[in-house]
């Protein structure tokens, strides 16, 4: 969500890529919660770290720990800052709970990474959530 949320916000302007530490699927809640807000993640191809081919990142930004952990790792052969963004696991939500409730906790995910990217890039103007 992240990647998608700086692209729409920044558009060109920025390279953005995601990439998680194990390889996924693509989360079907992230792709409803997005689209509430007019983002199509649907054609998302979810990363590894690994899979990235570009290495040449100024910033990255882990949101689990396991995350920061490799994003770490990776300053021993490259200069770039690392920035760690503690962020709720919404894929917990799954296990039980209503379809609108799994959905409530990925809404609360993807508003708080907004919020948090608008501020880190100083975006002004930009829509709320």
């Amino acid at each position: 969500m992240a990647e998608a949320l700086l692209q729409h916000l920044e558009g060109r302007r920025v390279y953005v890529a995601s990439g998680g530490v194990r390889a996924g699927e693509l989360d079907p809640f992230a792709v409803c919660v997005m689209d509430e807000i007019g983002i199509d993640m649907s054609k998302h191809k979810p990363h590894t770290l690994e899979d990235l081919h570009d290495t040449s990142f100024d910033l990255v930004v882990s949101l689990s720990p396991e995350a920061h952990h490799h994003a770490l790792e990776l300053t021993r052969t490259m200069a770039l800052d690392v920035e760690y963004w503690p962020t709720a696991d919404a894929t917990v939500a799954n296990i039980g709970g209503s379809r609108e409730d799994i959905l409530n906790r990925y809404r609360e995910v993807r508003d708080a990474l907004f919020e948090r990217i608008k501020a880190r890039f100083s975006i002004q103007g930009a829509p709320h959530v």
